[in-house]
């Protein structure tokens, strides 16, 4: 297995590697822009296992800054821009560099100067070796950084192509965030299968829904989260012409939302996975190649595999992920949710996304959310916030005796609030802290 970027240009290098709303790079381009970023990095002193700090202002040269960072060995650590200056500084502490834009063949490189990069054939030992540092989304707790190795991604690419196939002429569109896992996994995966990312500046409905909706656009992949099929489902998509999968994931995905996205003749692959992890856990209830899944005693949700970062495994390899899950008749995995937000209720458990997707599938509601609110009574009351649909207005009673009708008495909330809009990271998780 060669290096990546080298690969893939000497296989396709006419093919476009990132096309932007700008610009396009081929993997041509892409290969010399990269060698050209390493004898920048190197010039700026910057060795295999620093740390460069990538501010995403522009995501067209964040990734080729990236593509640099994987060639020279440092690591990757994305920026969100839209983080407050403490979140930046939290982020780029460690960091021997903060990179902004793409870089450059520099000057102050004497003739002769030899390029120090990966070698061109893999080594076990280059595979263990950090290539990105993402911190997780902070829907739950405080973000934490997850260092994820070149192994790591190219075992994610290998499970990915297996559980959703591999056309040599993929259009993937990422219009997720570059600074968190899921809109990174594109950039990454599609290098390695010498395939096209369509890149957008930021998911926006009309946009995401055109590009679909056009054949000669030729999108064939597309990574979405629940709120964002939501939205694309009720601007109209319907049978889009060139698409294989939408891959969903990054929270809970009711079952109201998958109907509706069979109805509309939209194929959509539901995906579990997290930072730790990758990005992809199980896709289609159905663990990666190569990763085991099983479930604790207390119903935690563990994962070992090639996907898993280092340091997030115990000794034993096994990722404890903080989630609820059982296997069904079929041997599917079915997540229930995270530990931390059971509520107990009267003694019993309630897992708020089974609520959820009970609102959810309600015609009159958009969004839900369930949270536990302290009571005198039952130690913990079940309380949900309910986003209308546009000109609906649906009573608080009717809902809840919609909810008796398919949960036992304890799930249903004892009270229900409406809301314009939830708590949401920009990757769509649900920051179910800030309800309460």
């Amino acid at each position: 297995m060669g290096f990546w970027v080298h690969d893939a240009s000497a296989r396709h290098p006419e093919r476009v590697a990132i096309e932007g709303p700008e610009r396009s790079t081929t993997y041509a381009e892409l290969s010399v822009h990269a060698r050209e970023g390493v004898r920048d990095l190197q010039m700026r002193g910057i060795h295999s296992g620093d740390r460069v700090a990538l501010p995403i202002d522009d995501r067209a040269q964040f990734a080729i800054a990236l593509h640099a960072c994987l060639l020279h060995g440092a690591v990757a650590v994305p920026i969100d821009p839209r983080l407050t200056d403490a979140e930046r500084r939290a982020r780029t502490i460690g960091a021997a560099l903060e990179l902004r834009g793409a870089p450059g063949c520099s000057d102050r490189a004497p003739p002769g100067t030899k390029i120090m990069m990966h070698p061109t054939v893999w080594s076990d030992a280059a595979l263990r070796q950090p290539a990105t540092l993402l911190y997780t989304s902070g829907s739950t707790a405080a973000p934490k950084p997850v260092e994820l190795t070149y192994g790591n991604w190219y075992a994610n690419a290998v499970g990915s192509a297996v559980a959703l196939g591999l056309d040599p002429q993929e259009r993937w569109l990422c219009a997720m965030p570059l600074a968190h896992v899921g809109g990174l996994s594109i950039l990454i995966r599609s290098l390695i299968y010498a395939t096209t990312v369509v890149l957008h500046e930021r998911f926006d409905t009309r946009a995401v829904l055109d590009e679909l909706m056009d054949p000669g656009r030729r999108i064939s992949l597309v990574s979405l989260v629940p709120t964002m099929l939501s939205r694309l489902l009720d601007a109209g998509l319907r049978r889009p012409p060139t698409l294989r999968w939408a891959l969903l994931g990054g929270g809970p995905i009711s079952p109201a939302l998958l109907e509706r996205a069979a109805a509309a003749g939209v194929p959509v692959a539901p995906s579990y996975g997290m930072t730790e992890a990758c990005s992809q856990i199980a896709t289609f209830g159905m663990p990666l190649h190569g990763v085991e899944c099983r479930i604790a005693g207390d119903g935690e949700i563990e994962v070992r595999g090639p996907v898993v970062a280092p340091g997030a495994a115990d000794a034993q390899g096994w990722l404890h992920t903080g989630d609820l899950g059982r296997f069904d008749e079929s041997g599917r995995l079915v997540v229930l949710g995270r530990k931390s937000e059971v509520i107990v209720s009267g003694g019993e458990n309630v897992a708020p996304v089974e609520v959820e997707a009970v609102l959810c599938a309600h015609p009159d509601v958009a969004d839900a959310a369930v949270f536990a609110r302290e009571d005198a009574e039952w130690g913990e009351a079940v309380v949900a916030k309910v986003v209308p649909l546009p000109g609906a207005a649906p009573d608080p009673e009717r809902l809840r005796a919609f909810c008796r009708e398919r949960l036992a008495a304890f799930k249903v909330p004892r009270t229900i609030e409406f809301a314009a809009r939830l708590p949401r990271t920009e990757s769509g998780k649900l920051v179910r802290r800030e309800l309460r």
